[in-house]
């Protein structure tokens, strides 16, 4: 499960996702890919020794697209959760999300876990000790609960806390198989939730859901400036691929004591936050979501905090974000949550 360490390898944008040729040495800094079009033809591929090998190599439409497509045919909103910077809340924020479209119980939601080297949903979802089982129709995902399931590397572990030391295409890989081969069945959302970063795991995502159609990705980020840095280029990076951006989430915008709900300001919005990345930018904000340290406490146990404590300020926030997802995927709020359930507004 778990070979040597290696330098991460750049990736062309553009490449299609082929199998990877055998190589003689390492890519050079600078190499355009293995199976891109400028594969053993490029200024950086003078002198390696993989020119030849490169410039031979198979090149043109993975054909696992078309069994990806198929597959999933019957999933209707595939949504990507990206950020960008680490430690802003974004697999939180998914588990969350998550629970909120399941607070309907006629919607079907599954989690796609593409964080290979960081995968903590399960365990988000109180499901960490599960396997997966393999049928004849492919591989189940783990239910969380009768309309809510989940795929992840970490139920592929033989022990939780076994690293994942994989390069680039590897995880490619194990996405592909994630989409191809696991019987996700008939979904009314599907949310990827992604690494930091604009690396392998995104580019991968990206170009096999290509022809399957994505709805767009919410982007989550924590109001100081260090992480909306980041989230600059994952913008541009959503740009860059044709991935539609839905909106920007500001998670822990604010502390909320859970005894009196008083709030105070804990990350500084020193350059407007979110709301003024998003006035930047043109792209929508969805709205602020505070930090409750009984979010924390739900996930470390596994439980739902959109399920236990649907009156608090952070689960109202999270109630008027997926109402602005839901408008910006042209359905109603009516649709999404349940019947009776005060939507709300911005935090």
């Amino acid at each position: 499960m778990a070979p040597s360490l290696e330098e991460p390898q750049p990736v062309d944008m553009d490449a299609p996702l082929k199998a990877t040729p055998n190589l003689v040495a390492p890519e050079p800094e600078h190499c355009p890919g293995p199976t891109s079009k400028a594969a053993g033809q490029s200024s950086a591929c003078d002198g390696c020794p993989n020119q030849s090998i490169c410039s031979t190599a198979p090149k043109g439409p993975d054909p696992d697209l078309p069994l990806i497509t198929a597959r999933l045919s019957s999933v209707k909103n595939k949504l990507l959760v990206l950020s960008g910077k680490g430690g802003v809340g974004k697999s939180t924020f998914t588990t969350m999300l998550a629970h909120a479209f399941a607070s309907n119980p006629s919607s079907s939601v599954g989690i796609m876990d593409t964080d290979i080297c960081g995968p903590s949903i399960p365990k988000m979802l109180g499901v960490e000790a599960e396997t997966i089982h393999i049928s004849a129709s492919g591989w189940s995902p783990v239910w969380v609960a009768d309309n809510l399931c989940v795929m992840s590397v970490q139920f592929m572990l033989p022990n939780r806390d076994d690293a994942v030391i994989w390069r680039g295409p590897k995880k490619n890989g194990l996405i592909k198989q994630f989409l191809k081969d696991v019987e996700w069945g008939p979904l009314d959302y599907l949310l990827v939730d992604t690494p930091p970063g604009t690396s392998d795991e995104h580019l991968s995502t990206n170009s096999f859901l290509k022809e399957s159609g994505v709805a767009g990705a919410v982007l989550v980020t924590t109001p100081q400036e260090v992480a909306l840095l980041d989230v600059r280029k994952e913008i541009d990076f959503c740009a860059k691929a044709g991935i539609r951006v839905l909106g920007l989430v500001e998670n822990m915008a604010g502390f909320v004591c859970p005894k009196c709900t008083h709030t105070s300001e804990i990350f500084a919005a020193s350059t407007g936050g979110a709301r003024g990345l998003a006035r930047e930018t043109g792209v929508p904000f969805l709205g602020s979501v505070p930090l409750d340290p009984r979010i924390g406490m739900a996930c470390d146990y596994g439980e739902s905090f959109f399920d236990n404590f649907p009156d608090s300020p952070a689960c109202k926030a999270l109630r008027g974000v997926v109402k602005r997802v839901s408008e910006e995927m042209g359905l109603s709020a009516e649709e999404v949550l349940p019947h009776g359930v005060d939507v709300g507004e911005h935090w």
